[in-house]
């Protein structure tokens, strides 16, 4: 079942849940996602950047679309981190349910205006906004980018940036990057800012860079009201690196043998994923 992204994250928050949104770029990771969703009854969203969008190219996520459209399971599917308004009617076109404009590096005001017009574009095809205030840090191994000096999501934009935009829901800053933190790394979220943000905030809160982070502080950030919670390398690291101890091992190439491995890895890593945000067996929510 193919929903929008407003739907998705309406109910999430009604019944204090998040759900994961894990960037699947070719079919084994999209595999991993759909079928451990179905195995544990839980909602999820399948996202991909731009850059993944194009590396697998629109005729495949035709297939993505297809498949979750036939699914008992609600999915979403969304563009993460579009920057452009091109970007992301190339993904309405493809027919994806849900959009993110991200224009956090901009100025505010120039933020606010370019999201406002993706919204209105969007909102004609019943297609979801996604919109961002704050910046969020980027670690070396990340496709989906970011910035080296993080700017924290100010609370009191939060009222005014919504207001004017008409996003459907709104990610914001409080201490995460993208990618795989490096040894001796301690990420630490700003859970009293987040706080200050929930209050303020009129539709559902999104994290990003949800990958490395503490289990502690995810949970304690989706008490606090986080909807949705983007998960891309903690899944993928998992996938790649039994691939590759597979290959070293029996210098194996049929895929079946090489792939289905990681596939199991990386459906390990999304259960404990669905469990942490809470989302297992709740599906039966959005019938």
């Amino acid at each position: 079942m193919l929903i929008d992204m407003k739907e998705m994250l309406e109910i999430a928050s009604k019944n204090g849940f998040a759900v994961g949104a894990f960037n699947a770029t070719e079919s084994s990771l999209f595999r991993s996602v759909v079928e451990e969703a179905e195995k544990q009854n839980s909602p999820a969203i399948i996202q991909v950047a731009p850059g993944e969008f194009e590396f697998a190219t629109r005729e495949f996520y035709a297939y993505v679309r297809e498949r979750l459209a036939n699914s008992r399971i609600p999915f979403v599917l969304h563009l993460d981190h579009g920057k452009t308004v091109q970007e992301c009617m190339k993904a309405i076109q493809a027919g994806f349910t849900s959009v993110m404009f991200d224009g956090s590096a901009l100025p505010y005001e120039e933020n606010t205006a370019r999201t406002r017009e993706m919204v209105e574009l969007a909102h004609q095809v019943n297609v979801s906004v996604e919109g961002e205030i704050g910046t969020i840090g980027v670690m070396s191994n990340s496709e989906e980018g970011g910035v080296e000096n993080v700017t924290y999501t100010n609370p009191d934009e939060v009222v005014d940036f919504v207001t004017k935009t008409g996003v459907d829901c709104l990610a914001v800053a409080v201490g995460t990057a993208h990618g795989i933190y490096p040894k001796g790394f301690v990420p630490r979220l700003q859970l009293d800012l987040l706080e200050k943000i929930k209050r303020a905030a009129s539709v559902p809160l999104v994290l990003h860079g949800g990958s490395n982070n503490s289990d502690d502080e995810i949970r304690s950030a989706c008490q606090i009201g986080i909807a949705k919670v983007n998960i891309s390398s903690d899944f993928k690291y998992a996938f790649f690196k039994k691939v590759n101890e597979v290959i070293a091992e029996t210098g194996g190439f049929i895929p079946a043998k090489v792939f289905t491995p990681g596939i199991q890895e990386a459906k390990k890593v999304i259960y404990e994923k669905m469990q942490l945000f809470g989302s297992v067996n709740k599906a039966g929510l959005y019938f």
